[in-house]
């Protein structure tokens, strides 16, 4: 976008920026400037810089994270938020209300009005809880999301920064959060990066495209970019409102040949799982079957991924789980929600490889296995990197990628596609399915209604700690419509 004043606008020129143990530069020369007010959509596959870019926007690189960079000029905001994919990166404090108060003080608000304005935020982001003087680790993600939103209110800042807001809600979160971000962000400048595009259409003014290589290849009003450039969102695997209509994958629920009726992969019953000794989620029966895709829906807080943390044995449980393994561990799968959680060496090809050696395969088998899943998950020219410095979309798909190496018998994923761009959540997919056509049994806690029509065989709805819908035939006789809004 030409402008002519500099000292009106804000942005770089000539950015150049890399990461360390890369061989190539992941941004050459880009210019990019934005003036107040504007409401701008920054759009592009995973892994292009996204996150990165407004890091540099917003002056946290290289400030704060220290990455190599240069530039021929840049103007960074004085008054400005950030709201992180990750709301763990950005807490400061242990209890909801002393997060909002810290930024309060910050602003020097006095005591006494501290209690009506923490009230206030946690409000307007729709974060209802019974007392705010509680922990924040023992939050849902999608509550922590909304936390993190309130405490970047509570600044008052011109500029919003929002890389992502809406990975961990659920479609209602979701809905909520962007009337929010509307009606707060009506006189403030929006920078905005999101793959759930359709809630954001009707306020944004500008698009940004970026391609894989980190370069902007168009930018202009958002009606005009998004028409025109729609065969390159498709090719180049970027989320538009006509993403979900152009993939070939499963439409709709094909026969069922792969589910074995009479080979249950888990029991539960009368099973209860607790959370510093008080009881979060109660099943009182639950069955599985081989070959199942099982999806569990339900709001943010409701539970779904206390549920799959107690049965993988990650909380406290009382009550029957049975599994037909001996050794479920060499059966079981288990993705977190948060991929960083379970990372535990310096590359990813390491990641890949550690179970391998483990189990003491050759070095030829092992290199054999990594390099496939390298290829399969796009993330072969990321071999030597650190985990934790992937985008978060590249993080996701490590965290399926070394969960899948070892031909699981059942896999349990929370929210596996969130982060990613359409290509890379069509591609697990695709590939979740073909495992499920041989026989591997899929538990996936998901908020995108979208997959759970075309795929789940058998859908299992929780809400206040406990299953109120487990009915597969209810499910696919109502085509979803009454599970996804309930």
């Amino acid at each position: 976008m030409s402008l002519t004043n500099k000292e009106d606008r804000w942005g770089v020129e000539k950015l150049r920026l890399a990461f360390p143990k890369k061989n190539t530069m992941l941004f050459k020369d880009v210019s990019f400037h934005f003036e107040a007010k504007e409401k701008i959509l920054l759009l592009g596959p995973s892994g292009c810089g996204k996150s990165t870019f407004l890091h540099v926007l917003s002056g946290l690189a290289p400030k704060s994270i220290e990455l190599p960079m240069r530039t021929k000029w840049k103007r960074i905001p004085e008054r400005w938020g950030y709201i992180f994919q990750d709301p763990e990166t950005q807490f400061c404090m242990p209890y909801v209300d002393e997060e909002i108060a810290f930024v309060l003080e910050n602003r020097r608000i006095p005591r006494v009005r501290m209690p009506q304005l923490i009230q206030y935020y946690l409000d307007l982001v729709q974060l209802k809880l019974q007392n705010s003087h509680q922990l924040i680790r023992t939050l849902s993600g999608g509550m922590k999301q909304r936390l993190a939103i309130a405490s970047i209110l509570a600044l008052e800042p011109e500029i919003l920064f929002l890389d992502e807001p809406t990975a961990l809600l659920d479609p209602e979160g979701t809905e909520t959060l962007w009337q929010t971000v509307r009606r707060i962000g009506h006189d403030r400048t929006l920078i905005i990066v999101e793959h759930k595009i359709d809630h954001v259409l009707d306020f944004i003014d500008r698009v940004v495209l970026f391609n894989a290589d980190g370069e902007i290849f168009a930018d202009g009003p958002k009606n005009d970019i998004l028409t025109r450039y729609k065969s390159k969102l498709d090719a180049f695997g970027i989320w538009h409102p006509d993403a979900w209509a152009g993939y070939s994958g499963r439409k709709e629920l094909q026969n069922t040949d792969s589910i074995d009726r009479d080979s249950p992969v888990l029991t539960l019953k009368h099973f209860v799982v607790y959370r510093q000794k008080k009881a979060q989620f109660t099943a009182e029966q639950l069955t599985i079957f081989r070959g199942e895709w099982v999806a569990i829906i339900g709001r943010n807080g409701a539970g779904k991924s206390t549920l799959i943390e107690g049965i993988m044995g990650l909380l406290r449980s009382n009550g029957q789980i049975q599994w037909p393994f001996k050794k479920p561990e060499d059966h079981v799968q288990f993705v977190f929600q948060n991929p960083e959680h379970q990372f535990i060496t310096d590359t990813v090809e390491d990641e890949l490889a550690f179970s391998l050696r483990i189990q003491k395969l050759s070095d030829d088998e092992i290199e054999h296995r990594v390099s496939r899943q390298l290829e399969k998950y796009d993330l072969k020219n990321e071999r030597l990197q650190h985990p934790f410095q992937l985008s978060t979309g590249q993080k996701r798909r490590l965290s399926v990628a070394s969960a899948m190496i070892n031909h699981p018998d059942v896999l349990i994923l929370d929210e596996p596609t969130f982060g990613q761009d359409a290509r890379n959540t069509f591609a697990l997919l695709d590939l979740f399915q073909q495992l499920q056509n041989e026989g591997t049994t899929i538990v996936m806690v998901t908020h995108e209604m979208e997959i759970v029509r075309r795929f789940a065989t058998h859908v299992v709805h929780v809400d206040g700690g406990r299953i109120i819908k487990d009915d597969c035939d209810g499910y696919k006789q109502s085509g979803g419509a009454e599970w996804v809004t309930s």
